[in-house]
Formats: C-alpha cells, structure tokens, sequence
C-alpha cells in the first residue's frame, strides 16, 4: 500500500474520523483507524462499535491498493504538525506505517485491517431526506437537554420522530426538556420513532453543514444511517422507550411573561454569580410589569435585580435552576421570548417569540 495525498485534503476528514475514537479503549484496534486504498480514493474509518464514521478522500494520483490500522490520534498529531501546504506519502513497509513529509519521517505501528471490527447492519426499514441546515438546527434546539450517565439510559440520547410529514427531535434529561420540529417529505401515514445515542448525536453535528445540501438518513431497526456529502455515518440505536413528552408539555398556563431575551440572559447571568454553587437556584417574582430575580447562597451572599416585562398575570413566586434557564436563552434566536406559567408548582413552557417550532418545558425548584 502506497500513495501520496496533501496535508490540506487529509486533515478535515482524519479530525472527524478521529472524533468518533476513544482514548480509553478495551481492544486495542479500537484506537486505530482503519486505511483503505484503491484506485484514486483513500477511505478512513474510525468506530467505538457503537458510532462509526467513514470519510472519503479523492486522490490526485492513483494508489497502491492495500488496507491497515494505524493509530488515530497520532496520525492526526503528525497532520497537524506539518506545514498547510506539505504534501504526504503514505507506504506500508511490512508492519509499519512509513509517512514522510519533506524532511521528516515517521514510522507507526500497525494492527491489521482484518482485525478492524464494523457496526453490523440491520435491514432498512425507512428513508427520508432533509437539507443538512435543517437537521442541524433541530440537533442545536433540542441536544444541550440530552441526559449524561443517567441511569435511565433512554434519556442519554435524542428521540427522533416521524410523524405527519414532519420531523421532531425530542431531549430531556428529566428537570427540562426541549423539542423541536421542521417538515420533511415521507409517505402519508408513515411514523417512525428512534432514540440516537448522546455520542451519535453529537458527532452526527460536527458532520452536518448550514448549507442546503440534502442529508439522506437510512433507519434500520437497531441503527442510523446517514450519507452527508463525503461521509457515511452509523450508529447503534437505544433500545428503550423513550417518555412520552407530550404529557411533559404544559397546556394550563394562564399567565404569560414577556420579555427582551438578551436583557433577561444578562440578567440571569448577573444574579447567577451569587447562587449556591451546587443547585443553582433562583427565585422569580412577578407582579404586574415587573420581574425580580434574586439568588443567595450558604454564604449568606444575596443578588437581587428587578427588569421590566410584559406581564399582567398578578402576584407569582417561583423558583428555577438558572443554568436551565440561561440554555434556552441562548440557543433562542428570537428578540423577544414567552414563558408561560401556572403556579410556582408547575413547569414554565419558554418560547422564542418567533420561534413556535421549538418548546422548551423547565421544572420549577423548591426555593
């Protein structure tokens, strides 16, 4: 196996490759990346057996066909290292990896590719296919709500549902949850409901581009699939039942508050300084036109601020985590934001505005 590729034409697909690698590994062929040269194109791939991504790179010159592993990360940091315009040679000579660059050589170690293992297909069940923007920004809506090492590992993920001719992205890790929806072309009558693992989802972001590029996603019964330009992403999916979140979602609110997001963020952010480190709380009080956030802590150190809103719901108390709060403020991208509240013992519906395709639900704090 031989070929020659430039720095600048290698190094984007690597990182992504690499991302999907984990430093800590129980096999250790799960560190390397698997290389496969035929023709003109060189394919990277890199998995943790439960997220895998393929990347394809057209060579200028055709190459001596072979394939092997050669470990992720050092690959990377000797791409990185190198100057934007170096051109690279790649050769196998026996069991090791030969780079030169210029003036410098490298020799890696290598695992053979027969070793490298793959995420198993399942049989295709469902097609559908958006523009890229629009999956990212259902991904950016709804993914900072997504659960972390919970043991209610259903909620270490991101629900995606079909239903109606539309696409919903559904995350909560059980004190909030975000959802969600833009319009995608599918059967009438079809629905399909998958639970993406946490990694998945993240690393399917870094793949997806703001542009209008389409993104054709292939759900199989115990995976995704999704071909993103150069790319071919896999993941495994949960296997669990996700809650169902339109019971989450309050409909009895009969007080609404509006208010300048940005100033609120500020606001928030400003009063969070003096809050107890470990709970995060804050109290709102609401009377007519007014808003008053106030925090403290075990040091008995207090904030308090009183900003201006739109609000005629008379007197309220209610308390919130502000790093909740602050979330949604800030992947908002309306001037003005809505909460909808009941009492100091229910949840707050938030909304942008101008923004009725997202709704993000808060749970109230005992203050």
């Amino acid at each position: 196996m031989r070929l020659v590729i430039s720095r600048e034409a290698l190094i984007k697909p690597l990182q992504l490759v690499a991302g999907v690698v984990e430093r800590r590994q129980t096999l250790p062929v799960l560190s390397n990346i698997l290389l496969v040269a035929e023709g003109d194109q060189l394919s990277l791939t890199g998995t943790d057996l439960e997220v895998e991504l393929i990347g394809r790179v057209q060579l200028e010159e055709p190459a001596d066909a072979g394939s092997v592993t050669v470990p992720a990360r050092k690959l990377m940091d000797i791409c990185k290292s190198l100057a934007d315009d170096a051109r690279i040679e790649l050769e196998l000579s026996g069991q090791k990896m030969m780079i030169k660059s210029g003036r410098s050589r490298f020799s890696l170690s290598t695992l053979p590719a027969h070793e490298f293992p793959n995420v198993e297909d399942s049989p295709e069940t469902f097609e559908l296919e958006l523009p890229q923007s629009s999956l990212r920004r259902l991904i950016e809506q709804t993914g900072f709500s997504m659960a972390q090492q919970d043991v209610r590992y259903y909620l270490n993920g991101m629900l995606l549902e079909v239903k109606d001719g539309e696409l919903r992205s559904v995350a909560t890790d059980g004190h909030r949850l975000a959802t969600s929806v833009s319009a995608v072309q599918t059967d009438a009558g079809s629905q399909q409901q998958i639970i993406v693992p946490r990694k998945g989802i993240l690393e399917l972001a870094r793949l997806l581009q703001g542009g209008d590029e389409s993104v054709k996603l292939v759900i199989g019964a115990n995976h995704i699939r999704a071909n993103v330009g150069d790319f071919t992403f896999t993941s495994k999916l949960v296997d669990g039942k996700f809650p169902d979140y339109q019971r989450v979602i309050p409909r009895n609110g009969d007080k609404e508050l509006l208010g300048d997001r940005q100033e609120l963020r500020q606001v928030f952010s400003r009063i969070a300084i003096l809050s107890n480190e470990k709970y995060r709380g804050v109290r709102l009080t609401l009377n007519d036109g007014v808003l008053q956030v106030m925090a403290n802590n075990p040091e008995q150190e207090e904030a308090e601020e009183t900003v201006s809103v739109d609000y005629q719901g008379g007197h309220l108390e209610i308390g919130f985590n502000v790093n909740y709060l602050l979330d949604v403020l800030s992947i908002l991208n309306s001037d003005v934001v809505r909460f909808t509240l009941l009492d100091s013992n229910s949840s707050a519906l938030i909304q942008g505005y101008d923004e009725p395709e997202a709704l993000y639900v808060v749970m109230p704090m005992r203050m």
